[in-house]
């Protein structure tokens, strides 16, 4: 139990709270005016513990600055190319606005509004991901009993447009193969579903070339200059087709390599760095920066990056009569739900056949029956 003792000051008596925390830590709280305020905060204090509530009010001064970078080490779980973009996002989002606040002085309010002003002169990908990186770490506060809970948590945020996607023709992506210096990358991209990373960290090991299949175990993504190598997305290996017409190719690629080469491979039998499409006034000089963007611009092709041409992928795939389960494991997708929400424009066909089916079933069961006009 709480002991209260009075002590005096030059302003006069004053009172201590003597308690211990839920974790038997001596403590105490002084400065109260009159007993009765002493005894009031002293069973709150009891009554908090009872409930699990107690807060630690040295505890709650710690500031955010102080709890940032703990929380970045402990997200050791992301892959180095998803850590970087949350890393920059705390030094330059985070940080400069809530190092010096403390955890206890973090009001909905200004974080509402914090997000506001974020979104005046940033996309809502950005805004979104520093909302993210200060709800965590007072996520972990709440956790560690420094509040009771957390202010960041309910706030409005801006909406992510979804960007239309862009899907080739098969003539569109053999005129860019043709026009590229590396046509059966484009190939494989755009008829496998690959990742960039999954590709060009392919391994002649990983080419099962009686089955036709793509054996895609490991990933290669290009971070601050350089390439980490780990698992793809997901941590999930897939396996995955590849139509007859890229076999001899593939075989091409492979002839005198050992089993450990790149079957992409880049300068010196490096990985291939991928490269830029960008745009602006001087484009179509700046397009020739780029391999990719060059056979762009020869193929009269529209204007996409290598990674949409796994969106080329799924709508070839569904052309041909695949099923969304077929797709999602092509592309290496979480669920079924995942793909569809973000192909579901390419299923509108299905919908169709749906109508189409129960017009079949209602003519054939349902023979001469008339409804009167209401």
């Amino acid at each position: 139990m709480a002991t209260i003792e009075a002590y005096e000051t030059k302003a006069g008596r004053r009172y201590r709270v003597r308690y211990r925390t839920p974790e038997h830590r001596s403590t105490d709280k002084r400065g109260f005016r009159t007993k009765r305020d002493a005894e009031a905060f002293a069973a709150t204090v009891e009554v908090s513990k009872l409930r699990g509530e107690f807060i630690d009010a040295a505890a709650s001064r710690t500031t955010v600055g102080e709890l940032g970078p703990a929380w970045l080490g402990r997200q050791s779980h992301l892959k180095p190319s998803a850590l970087r973009p949350v890393e920059s996002s705390w030094r330059v989002h985070v940080e400069p606005r809530w190092s010096r606040v403390a955890v206890a002085d973090v009001r909905k309010t200004a974080v509402q509004q914090w997000v506001a002003d974020l979104g005046r002169d940033r996309g809502a990908t950005t805004v979104i991901r520093a909302y993210g990186v200060l709800a965590a770490i007072l996520d972990d506060a709440v956790d560690d009993r420094r509040l009771l809970s957390n202010p960041a948590r309910g706030v409005k945020l801006p909406r992510k447009g979804k960007k239309p996607h862009v899907y080739l023709s098969h003539r569109q992506v053999h005129d860019i193969a043709e026009a590229s210096k590396h046509p059966v990358l484009v190939l494989t991209l755009a008829y496998c579903g690959l990742r960039w990373g999954e590709a060009v960290g392919l391994q002649v090991k990983h080419l099962d070339m009686l089955r036709r299949r793509i054996l895609v175990e490991r990933n290669a993504v290009e971070v601050g200059g350089v390439f980490e190598v780990g698992t793809p997305k997901g941590h999930k290996h897939r396996s995955v087709p590849f139509p007859r017409f890229l076999a001899e190719h593939l075989a091409k690629l492979c002839e005198s390599k050992g089993p450990d080469d790149l079957v992409f491979p880049g300068h010196h039998g490096q990985f291939l760095r991928q490269p830029r499409v960008r745009g602006g006034a001087d484009a179509d000089t700046r397009a020739r920066d780029s391999w990719f963007a060059a056979a762009l611009q020869d193929a009269g092709a529209p204007r996409v990056t290598p990674h949409d041409l796994r969106h080329t992928a799924a709508s070839f795939a569904v052309s041909a009569g695949a099923n969304v389960k077929a797709v999602q494991r092509m592309l290496g997708h979480s669920s079924a739900a995942m793909t569809l929400d973000i192909y579901a424009d390419l299923f509108d066909d299905d919908l169709n056949a749906v109508a189409d089916r129960l017009d079949e079933v209602v003519s054939k069961q349902i023979v001469g029956k008339t409804w009167a006009n209401a």
